[in-house]
């Protein structure tokens, strides 16, 4: 009986694990540029005293899924999306270097340019500081242009360009900070065939159908396994009222 419940339980717990994986991504089926997480089971040695042919099935993340979310018009000129494979390079908040898709970009009161969460945006030598313009756009290739303030339309100035990069997806990991790293800690070379569009964001590719099929997979699953035990503590229950009938 004892075997069972363990049995049962380790199983509870990690589908537990993996519905935490599919609660991510239906939370974040209207973020802008997220990738989904995609987890599975695998079959992992069970360590310590006993057969060393025992084995547990483990929830395990394996990755996100690396489709391209369906773009979505703004019209508005900080708003950017990379097109096919490709990251915008940003300054991380421990001061390392990340790389993001999601392009909803903003400027703060002193000019910096970052992306929604604060951290500022790469350029050929640093962080992106804009000086004040009435109008700025972004080119396909990432060159940033504007009309300084004070001056007519056709004084077009290029400020900075934003450093795009496209590293192995399989050599980078993602952080703590939500933001996509190098493995070994290195940085990625700027990649002039990446090609972004102005005007529009590239939304989340969490297809929520999907997602919510995998939600009540997990649920009945899960049912399974409290039935398990709750079917291991009658049979003791019964045990036990056998052993004392004798």
């Amino acid at each position: 009986m004892d075997r069972s419940v363990y049995v049962a339980m380790t199983g509870a717990t990690q589908i537990m694990r993996a519905q935490d994986a599919v609660s991510h991504n239906l939370a974040n089926a209207s973020t802008v540029g997220f990738k989904s997480q995609l987890s599975a089971f695998q079959s992992v040695p069970v360590l310590g005293d006993g057969t060393p042919a025992r084995i547990n099935a483990v929830a395990h993340g394996i990755g996100q899924s690396s489709a391209q979310g369906s773009p979505v018009n703004t019209g508005r000129s900080l708003d950017i999306s990379v097109r096919g494979a490709g990251f915008i390079a940003v300054q991380a908040p421990d001061g390392s270097e990340g790389y993001t898709r999601a392009g909803d970009l903003q400027l703060t009161a002193d000019g910096g340019l970052t992306d929604s969460r604060g951290n500022p945006v790469l350029g050929s030598s640093g962080p992106i500081s804009i000086p004040p313009a009435t109008d700025i756009s972004v080119g396909s290739d990432g060159t940033i242009s504007t009309v300084p303030q004070g001056q007519g339309p056709n004084s077009v100035s290029q400020i900075d360009r934003i450093k795009l990069v496209n590293p192995d997806v399989a050599q980078m990991t993602q952080g703590g900070d939500g933001l996509m790293h190098m493995s070994d800690g290195s940085t990625a070379g700027a990649d002039e065939n990446v090609t972004i569009a102005s005007g529009e964001l590239e939304g989340s590719n969490v297809n929520p159908s999907a997602e919510l099929v995998k939600m009540i997979a997990l649920s009945r699953q899960y049912d399974m396994q409290v039935k398990s035990i709750k079917t291991s503590e009658d049979n003791a229950d019964s045990s036990i009222k056998l052993l004392q009938s004798n």
